[in-house]
Protein backbone atom coordinates (compact mmCIF):
# COMPACT_ATOMS: atom_id res chain seq x y z
CA UNK A 1 0.00 0.00 0.00
CA UNK A 2 2.82 2.43 0.87
CA UNK A 3 4.62 1.69 -2.42
CA UNK A 4 1.40 2.28 -4.36
CA UNK A 5 0.75 5.59 -2.61
CA UNK A 6 4.33 6.72 -3.27
CA UNK A 7 4.06 5.74 -6.93
CA UNK A 8 0.77 7.58 -7.45
CA UNK A 9 2.00 10.72 -5.66
CA UNK A 10 4.09 11.77 -8.67
CA UNK A 11 2.06 13.95 -11.10
CA UNK A 12 3.67 12.35 -14.16
CA UNK A 13 2.82 8.85 -12.98
CA UNK A 14 -0.69 9.96 -12.06
CA UNK A 15 -1.11 11.20 -15.62
CA UNK A 16 -0.02 7.80 -16.97
CA UNK A 17 -2.50 6.02 -14.70
CA UNK A 18 -5.31 8.16 -16.08
CA UNK A 19 -4.24 7.41 -19.66
CA UNK A 20 -4.12 3.68 -18.95
CA UNK A 21 -7.56 3.84 -17.34
CA UNK A 22 -8.92 4.61 -20.82
CA UNK A 23 -7.23 1.63 -22.53
CA UNK A 24 -3.95 -0.36 -22.56
CA UNK A 25 -1.27 1.51 -24.50
CA UNK A 26 2.35 1.06 -25.64
CA UNK A 27 5.18 3.09 -24.13
CA UNK A 28 5.67 5.26 -27.19
CA UNK A 29 2.02 6.31 -27.34
CA UNK A 30 1.96 6.99 -23.60
CA UNK A 31 5.05 9.19 -23.88
CA UNK A 32 3.49 11.13 -26.74
CA UNK A 33 0.17 11.66 -24.94
CA UNK A 34 1.92 12.63 -21.71
CA UNK A 35 4.23 14.99 -23.61
CA UNK A 36 7.28 13.37 -22.07
CA UNK A 37 10.41 11.63 -23.30
CA UNK A 38 10.15 7.88 -23.75
CA UNK A 39 13.02 6.93 -21.36
CA UNK A 40 11.39 8.94 -18.58
CA UNK A 41 8.00 7.41 -19.35
CA UNK A 42 9.50 3.92 -19.24
CA UNK A 43 10.99 4.58 -15.78
CA UNK A 44 7.66 5.87 -14.47
CA UNK A 45 5.85 2.83 -15.85
CA UNK A 46 8.38 0.50 -14.25
CA UNK A 47 7.81 2.20 -10.89
CA UNK A 48 4.06 1.79 -11.29
CA UNK A 49 4.52 -1.86 -12.21
CA UNK A 50 6.66 -2.56 -9.16
CA UNK A 51 3.96 -0.93 -7.01
CA UNK A 52 1.33 -3.19 -8.54
CA UNK A 53 -0.64 -0.47 -10.29
CA UNK A 54 0.06 -1.62 -13.86
CA UNK A 55 1.08 -4.74 -15.72
CA UNK A 56 2.83 -5.13 -19.07
CA UNK A 57 3.58 -7.62 -21.81
CA UNK A 58 5.73 -7.54 -24.93
CA UNK A 59 3.95 -7.79 -28.29
CA UNK A 60 6.40 -7.89 -31.16
CA UNK A 61 8.65 -4.84 -30.85
CA UNK A 62 6.30 -3.05 -28.48
CA UNK A 63 5.66 -3.29 -24.75
CA UNK A 64 2.01 -2.74 -23.88
CA UNK A 65 1.03 -1.49 -20.44
CA UNK A 66 -2.39 -1.97 -18.82
CA UNK A 67 -3.89 -0.75 -15.57
CA UNK A 68 -4.59 -3.18 -12.72
CA UNK A 69 -7.89 -1.98 -11.16
CA UNK A 70 -7.72 -4.31 -8.14
CA UNK A 71 -4.94 -2.56 -6.18
CA UNK A 72 -6.52 0.82 -6.93
CA UNK A 73 -9.87 -0.38 -5.58
CA UNK A 74 -8.14 -1.69 -2.44
CA UNK A 75 -6.44 1.67 -1.97
CA UNK A 76 -9.71 3.50 -2.55
CA UNK A 77 -11.44 1.29 0.03
CA UNK A 78 -8.66 1.94 2.57
CA UNK A 79 -8.89 5.70 2.01
CA UNK A 80 -12.67 5.52 2.31
CA UNK A 81 -12.38 3.72 5.66
CA UNK A 82 -9.98 6.40 6.88
CA UNK A 83 -12.37 9.15 5.79
CA UNK A 84 -15.34 7.39 7.43
CA UNK A 85 -13.40 7.10 10.69
CA UNK A 86 -12.62 10.82 10.67
CA UNK A 87 -16.15 11.72 9.61
CA UNK A 88 -18.10 9.72 12.18
CA UNK A 89 -21.02 11.63 13.68
CA UNK A 90 -20.04 13.18 16.99
CA UNK A 91 -16.47 11.93 16.66
CA UNK A 92 -13.18 13.75 17.32
CA UNK A 93 -13.10 15.34 13.86
CA UNK A 94 -16.60 16.77 14.33
CA UNK A 95 -15.51 18.17 17.71
CA UNK A 96 -12.42 19.70 16.12
CA UNK A 97 -14.50 21.32 13.36
CA UNK A 98 -16.92 22.70 15.94
CA UNK A 99 -14.06 24.13 17.99
CA UNK A 100 -12.50 25.66 14.88
CA UNK A 101 -15.74 27.51 14.10
CA UNK A 102 -16.00 28.77 17.67
CA UNK A 103 -12.35 29.78 17.70
CA UNK A 104 -12.76 31.88 14.60
CA UNK A 105 -15.73 33.71 16.12
CA UNK A 106 -14.00 34.34 19.45
CA UNK A 107 -10.83 35.68 17.82
CA UNK A 108 -12.92 38.14 15.84
CA UNK A 109 -14.62 39.29 19.04
CA UNK A 110 -11.43 39.66 21.11
CA UNK A 111 -10.60 43.26 20.26
CA UNK A 112 -9.79 44.71 23.69
CA UNK A 113 -9.31 43.60 27.32
CA UNK A 114 -12.56 42.66 29.03
CA UNK A 115 -14.18 41.61 25.75
CA UNK A 116 -15.64 38.41 27.28
CA UNK A 117 -16.33 39.64 30.82
CA UNK A 118 -19.58 38.35 32.35
CA UNK A 119 -20.02 35.77 29.62
CA UNK A 120 -21.47 32.64 31.19
CA UNK A 121 -21.73 28.92 30.48
CA UNK A 122 -24.16 26.52 32.12
CA UNK A 123 -23.85 22.74 32.34
CA UNK A 124 -26.14 20.07 33.76
CA UNK A 125 -25.55 16.38 34.30
CA UNK A 126 -27.68 13.70 35.94
CA UNK A 127 -25.19 11.38 37.58
CA UNK A 128 -25.27 7.95 39.16
CA UNK A 129 -24.11 7.88 42.75
CA UNK A 130 -25.27 9.71 45.84
CA UNK A 131 -24.15 13.32 46.40
CA UNK A 132 -21.49 12.27 48.90
CA UNK A 133 -19.96 9.95 46.27
CA UNK A 134 -20.06 12.60 43.55
CA UNK A 135 -18.59 15.13 46.00
CA UNK A 136 -15.47 13.02 46.41
CA UNK A 137 -14.95 13.02 42.63
CA UNK A 138 -15.32 16.82 42.61
CA UNK A 139 -12.85 17.52 45.41
CA UNK A 140 -10.31 14.69 45.83
CA UNK A 141 -7.30 15.12 43.56
CA UNK A 142 -6.84 11.40 42.89
CA UNK A 143 -10.42 11.11 41.65
CA UNK A 144 -10.45 14.51 39.93
CA UNK A 145 -7.52 13.43 37.78
CA UNK A 146 -9.69 10.76 36.12
CA UNK A 147 -12.10 13.24 34.56
CA UNK A 148 -10.98 16.88 34.88
CA UNK A 149 -9.72 17.31 31.32
CA UNK A 150 -11.24 16.86 27.83
CA UNK A 151 -10.80 13.60 25.91
CA UNK A 152 -7.50 14.50 24.24
CA UNK A 153 -5.73 15.65 27.42
CA UNK A 154 -4.59 14.15 30.71
CA UNK A 155 -3.83 15.70 34.09
CA UNK A 156 -0.10 15.78 34.80
CA UNK A 157 -0.20 17.85 38.02
CA UNK A 158 -3.17 18.49 40.26
CA UNK A 159 -3.68 20.24 43.58
CA UNK A 160 -7.17 20.79 44.95
CA UNK A 161 -7.47 21.93 48.57
CA UNK A 162 -11.20 21.61 49.28
CA UNK A 163 -11.51 24.40 51.85
CA UNK A 164 -12.22 28.14 51.58
CA UNK A 165 -9.00 29.78 50.47
CA UNK A 166 -7.59 26.43 49.35
CA UNK A 167 -5.18 26.35 46.43
CA UNK A 168 -5.96 24.86 42.99
CA UNK A 169 -3.35 23.87 40.42
CA UNK A 170 -4.22 22.02 37.24
CA UNK A 171 -1.54 21.14 34.69
CA UNK A 172 -2.35 19.02 31.67
CA UNK A 173 -0.64 17.38 28.72
CA UNK A 174 -1.66 15.60 25.55
CA UNK A 175 -3.29 12.29 26.42
CA UNK A 176 -0.79 10.41 24.25
CA UNK A 177 2.25 12.10 25.86
CA UNK A 178 2.76 9.16 28.20
CA UNK A 179 6.31 9.99 29.30
CA UNK A 180 5.88 13.76 29.66
CA UNK A 181 8.47 14.51 26.99
CA UNK A 182 6.30 17.04 25.13
CA UNK A 183 5.53 20.61 26.12
CA UNK A 184 2.84 21.16 28.74
CA UNK A 185 -0.47 21.69 26.94
CA UNK A 186 -1.78 24.05 29.59
CA UNK A 187 -1.82 25.12 33.20
CA UNK A 188 -4.43 26.78 35.39
CA UNK A 189 -4.27 28.13 38.94
CA UNK A 190 -6.99 29.22 41.29
CA UNK A 191 -8.51 29.35 44.75
CA UNK A 192 -11.52 27.73 46.44
CA UNK A 193 -14.24 30.17 47.58
CA UNK A 194 -17.04 28.10 49.11
CA UNK A 195 -17.31 24.51 50.34
CA UNK A 196 -20.53 22.87 51.52
CA UNK A 197 -19.83 19.13 51.39
CA UNK A 198 -22.33 17.25 49.26
CA UNK A 199 -24.15 20.45 48.29
CA UNK A 200 -22.10 23.32 46.87
CA UNK A 201 -18.59 24.04 45.64
CA UNK A 202 -17.37 27.38 44.28
CA UNK A 203 -13.92 28.35 43.08
CA UNK A 204 -12.01 30.70 40.80
CA UNK A 205 -9.68 29.27 38.17
CA UNK A 206 -7.42 31.09 35.70
CA UNK A 207 -5.78 29.38 32.70
CA UNK A 208 -2.29 30.74 32.20
CA UNK A 209 -0.92 32.16 28.96
CA UNK A 210 2.53 31.00 27.78
CA UNK A 211 4.15 34.00 29.51
CA UNK A 212 2.50 33.09 32.83
CA UNK A 213 -0.19 35.78 32.81
CA UNK A 214 -3.81 34.74 33.51
CA UNK A 215 -5.86 34.51 30.32
CA UNK A 216 -9.08 35.17 32.27
CA UNK A 217 -10.72 34.23 35.55
CA UNK A 218 -13.48 31.63 35.59
CA UNK A 219 -15.88 31.81 38.53
CA UNK A 220 -17.19 28.26 38.79
CA UNK A 221 -20.24 27.41 40.94
CA UNK A 222 -21.31 23.78 41.40
CA UNK A 223 -24.61 22.79 42.99
CA UNK A 224 -25.31 19.17 43.86
CA UNK A 225 -28.62 17.66 44.93
CA UNK A 226 -29.92 14.12 45.40
CA UNK A 227 -32.40 12.47 43.03
CA UNK A 228 -34.18 9.14 43.01
CA UNK A 229 -31.48 7.61 40.82
CA UNK A 230 -28.37 9.45 42.02
CA UNK A 231 -27.53 13.15 41.86
CA UNK A 232 -28.08 16.21 39.71
CA UNK A 233 -25.08 18.46 39.13
CA UNK A 234 -25.48 22.03 37.88
CA UNK A 235 -22.35 23.98 36.96
CA UNK A 236 -22.23 27.68 36.14
CA UNK A 237 -19.17 29.41 34.70
CA UNK A 238 -18.81 33.22 34.65
CA UNK A 239 -15.86 34.94 32.97
CA UNK A 240 -14.06 38.05 34.27
CA UNK A 241 -10.70 39.72 33.57
CA UNK A 242 -10.62 38.42 30.01
CA UNK A 243 -7.54 39.37 27.99
CA UNK A 244 -7.33 39.67 24.23
CA UNK A 245 -5.23 36.50 24.20
CA UNK A 246 -7.94 34.52 26.00
CA UNK A 247 -9.98 33.80 22.87
CA UNK A 248 -8.44 30.37 22.28
CA UNK A 249 -9.25 29.28 25.84
CA UNK A 250 -12.79 30.65 25.92
CA UNK A 251 -13.63 29.04 22.58
CA UNK A 252 -12.94 25.64 24.13
CA UNK A 253 -14.92 25.96 27.38
CA UNK A 254 -18.26 24.64 26.20
CA UNK A 255 -16.81 21.68 24.31
CA UNK A 256 -13.91 20.90 26.65
CA UNK A 257 -15.72 21.14 29.97
CA UNK A 258 -18.69 19.31 28.50
CA UNK A 259 -16.37 16.45 27.60
CA UNK A 260 -14.93 16.50 31.11
CA UNK A 261 -18.38 16.18 32.66
CA UNK A 262 -19.16 13.32 30.30
CA UNK A 263 -16.02 11.59 31.58
CA UNK A 264 -17.22 12.22 35.14
CA UNK A 265 -20.57 10.58 34.35
CA UNK A 266 -18.82 7.59 32.76
CA UNK A 267 -16.43 7.26 35.71
CA UNK A 268 -19.25 7.32 38.26
CA UNK A 269 -21.27 4.76 36.28
CA UNK A 270 -18.25 2.46 36.08
CA UNK A 271 -17.64 2.85 39.82
CA UNK A 272 -21.25 2.00 40.61
CA UNK A 273 -21.08 -1.09 38.38
CA UNK A 274 -17.84 -2.23 40.00
CA UNK A 275 -19.27 -1.74 43.50
CA UNK A 276 -22.37 -3.73 42.56
CA UNK A 277 -20.21 -6.53 41.17
CA UNK A 278 -18.11 -6.62 44.35
CA UNK A 279 -21.29 -6.78 46.46
CA UNK A 280 -22.68 -9.64 44.38
CA UNK A 281 -19.38 -11.53 44.68
CA UNK A 282 -19.35 -11.03 48.45
CA UNK A 283 -22.93 -12.24 48.77
CA UNK A 284 -22.14 -15.33 46.68
CA UNK A 285 -19.12 -16.18 48.84
CA UNK A 286 -21.22 -15.73 51.97
CA UNK A 287 -23.81 -18.18 50.69
CA UNK A 288 -21.17 -20.82 50.06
Amino acid sequence: MDALLAALADPARWRLVNLLAERPRPVGVLAQLAEARQPQTTKHLQTLERAGAVTSQRTGQRRIYALRPGPLRELAAALSRIADTADQVGGPQATYDRYERGLHAERLAAKEPGWADDRSFTFHRSLTGRPEVVWRHLTEAVLLAHWWTPEDLRVSELVFEARPGGRIVQEYRDAEDADGSHLVAGRAEGVVDDVRPGERLAYRLSPLLPDGRPAFTAHVDMDLRPTGTGSDLDVHWRITNSTIDSADFIAGIEIGYGQSLDKLATTLAATLTADAHDTDSTDTRSMT
